[in-house]
């Protein structure tokens, strides 16, 4: 489909960066492992740390979903339509989780980046796909979007992750 074959190289890189960002927070998770962890610590790596994980997953799905060779729309737009669906509900837990860990008290920039920009990037993304017949053009860039929106989201997640363990977790 041409249209989509427009976007490859965005999708590439997108897709490349998710995947090398994926490589790299384990590498970080395996360096921090010898820290003393706190009891309720589980708990915040799932409302924290998991959900980066899972963020940087969507992009690599999304940028691979992008690239296959589609012959018609509608098995993309379904795609679309399920992740964004998925994501919404996967969001809604991780606030929850968030709000009943322990170990952590979120402030106004944890619940932006970790509930309320992931949320609205999963929403686009289903928005996207209840569009997508109509408004293929408008909903490639919905879509492409989201999938940035995504990878920034677990990019600042990673990078705060990361400088949370060494700068104040690492403290004696």
């Amino acid at each position: 489909m041409t249209a989509l074959t427009e976007w490859q190289n965005f999708y590439v890189i997108v897709g490349s960066s998710a995947g090398a960002l994926i490589g790299l927070q384990f590498v970080v998770i395996a360096l921090i492992a010898s820290l003393p962890r706190k009891v309720d610590l589980a708990h915040a790596g799932a409302a924290f740390s998991t959900p980066t994980i899972v963020y940087f997953a969507s992009v690599l799905f999304l940028a691979a979903l992008m690239c296959a060779p589609w012959h018609s729309f509608m098995p993309v737009i379904a795609f679309w339509g399920a992740a964004g669906l998925a994501g919404i509900l996967y969001c809604a837990i991780i606030t929850r989780t968030m709000q009943r860990q322990t170990a952590y008290r979120p402030e106004f920039e944890d619940w932006l980046f970790h509930s309320v920009l992931p949320i609205a990037a999963f929403i686009a993304l289903a928005a996207s796909a209840a569009s997508g017949l109509a408004q293929p053009g408008a909903s490639l860039f919905c879509v492409a979007g989201s999938t940035l929106l995504l990878l920034l989201v677990g990019i600042h997640n990673a990078w705060d992750n990361v400088t949370y363990h060494v700068f104040i977790k690492k403290q004696p």
